[in-house]
């Protein structure tokens, strides 16, 4: 097949979304798949590129300005550049279908593209993009461009959700077919070796430093433990870095806890291979891929209980799902303090769940999903 996959982000611009784009891209181009992404331009990045398996990659003007912000205006530029880039090309070279991640802005152009070229297209929901999702974030856009998102939804050929609670967030809204397609990790590139627990046991965050990730939450947590050994690592930049940079200071918690800023997917899978905890305290997640890679790295979860991180902890055997802030700081001293083994054994569980998300059985169900996508008529 001839693939246009249109995504928003894409490393190094963005989150986990564009990395699990990319991620199914490379592995849809490993099974002969022909692959073209139009993605978001930022200052530094060259304007077309050749990925590994021979993926082109072109990135229109968007007035992005950091890799991990976007604001409407952005969303807008990159969907008004993308539907010119997406026109031109498509009156040259003729996909047989579209992968669109992100209802939301993406959706609109791929809607757009899909109409006036007939080709049809697949949407990938990543929760962000559903109302309700992500309300600390969406939830003032949403109360307008809501109308103008159900074309989107009821006009794709197919819609995949890359986790349960966001398949049933977005039934609440849109009465469309949803098919669960989690997000996934290749397993033999993300092997942790013989797992040990660190000396200090090492704590971790990944993600971009804002009110839907609560990293506040993190250092406030934190605070309460300094009578045990552990260390923290924050991965990830954002608005609220001076005020968690603030908060670690008035704790005096600076020895502890290290802020190496925005890093690349390889130095996060790095700083994993010395971590032993994943400590996220989000308010909203759908499927967060820096979880599905903490699993296949052997860490120990404490999370909140919402979202797609449901579907990563076994409560009690890889990890605890938080519903009360108060509740954190109790399961990470049960995990920090241990004498029994457990955190090692939490540790274990976590790579052994983490085959429940294998990128190639992921990779097989998106490329079934687009074959059928491209075979059907709207």
């Amino acid at each position: 097949m001839r693939i246009l996959l249109l995504t928003y982000e894409l490393p190094p611009v963005g989150g986990g979304g564009g990395r699990v784009a990319q991620d199914i891209a490379e592995g849809l181009s490993e099974r002969g798949h022909e692959i073209i992404i139009i993605t978001s331009h930022l200052k530094g990045l060259p304007k077309e590129e050749i990925l590994d398996g021979g993926i082109r990659v072109i990135r229109v003007p968007s007035l992005r300005r950091e890799a991990f912000r976007a604001g409407f205006l952005t969303m807008g530029a990159y969907i008004l550049s993308g539907f010119w880039a997406g026109l031109r090309l498509t009156g040259k070279w003729h996909p047989d279908v579209i992968h669109v991640h992100f209802a939301v802005p993406t959706g609109v152009l791929a809607w757009a593209l899909s109409r006036l070229r007939k080709i049809p297209y697949l949407l990938t929901a990543h929760l962000g993009d559903v109302p309700g999702g992500a309300p600390e974030k969406t939830g003032s856009w949403f109360r307008w461009v809501f109308p103008f998102t159900r074309p989107i939804w009821r006009d794709a050929a197919k819609v995949a959700a890359v986790s349960e609670f966001t398949h049933q967030l977005a039934l609440k809204h849109y009465p469309v077919d949803i098919e669960v397609i989690h997000n996934g990790v290749d397993l033999k590139e993300l092997d942790p070796g013989k797992l040990e627990v660190q000396s200090p046991p090492r704590i971790i965050f990944a993600g971009r430093l804002m009110k839907q990730k609560n990293p506040l939450q993190i250092i406030k947590t934190l605070a309460k433990l300094q009578d045990i050994s552990w260390e923290c690592v924050l991965l990830g930049d954002g608005p609220l870095r001076e005020e968690v940079e603030k908060e670690i200071s008035n704790h005096n918690l600076q020895d502890r806890i290290t802020l190496p800023g925005w890093v690349t997917p390889p130095e996060v899978i790095a700083w994993f291979r010395k971590s032993d905890i994943l400590f996220m305290p989000s308010l909203s997640e759908g499927l967060p891929v820096v979880g599905v890679q903490a699993l296949a790295m052997g860490l120990a979860m404490v999370v909140s209980n919402i979202g797609g991180f449901v579907d990563l902890v076994d409560k009690g055997k890889n990890g605890f799902l938080i519903n009360d802030d108060s509740d954190y700081e109790k399961a990470l001293r049960k995990l920090l303090s241990d004498t029994t083994g457990e955190l090692l054994s939490f540790r274990k569980a976590s790579r052994e769940k983490a085959e429940e998300f294998s990128l190639e059985k992921i990779v097989a169900s998106y490329e079934k999903a687009l074959k059928d996508s491209s075979s059907s008529v709207k």
